[in-house]
């Protein structure tokens, strides 16, 4: 059975992303829909995958994470006021034949980078 799987990593300080909010969302047309809302534990991972079972499937999805609140709790100075990344969105295709896709997130408070692990 597939799964969807993530992970955060803040290049700005070195460290794991702890404490992120993630959302995962299935996108059908214009149309969002919430499937699972976590946070990233100490090493920057969430707890369980993201997507799995009977809900896997073909088609596009949307992970958000929050880093603008990150980087605001670790007083982050130039986001005092507005953070020029506030929520991180990732929209990418699976094809359901597939057992595994892990999209990590690389970021700072000014550049993210993507791409399907394993």
């Amino acid at each position: 059975m597939g799964k969807i799987t993530t992970h955060v990593l803040d290049a700005a300080h070195g460290c794991p992303g702890s404490q992120i909010t993630v959302e995962l969302y299935r996108v059908e047309g214009q149309v969002l829909t919430l499937l699972n809302s976590t946070v990233t534990n100490s090493d920057g991972r969430c707890d369980q995958p993201m997507l799995q079972g009977d809900e896997y499937r073909s088609g596009v999805y949307q992970l958000q994470f929050a880093v603008g609140d990150y980087y605001r709790a670790k007083g982050a100075a130039a986001l005092a006021e507005q953070a020029f990344l506030d929520v991180v969105v990732l929209r990418f295709g699976i094809d359901e034949g597939q057992a595994h896709y892990h999209v990590p997130l690389l970021v700072s408070p000014y550049s993210y980078s993507t791409y399907r692990g394993s």
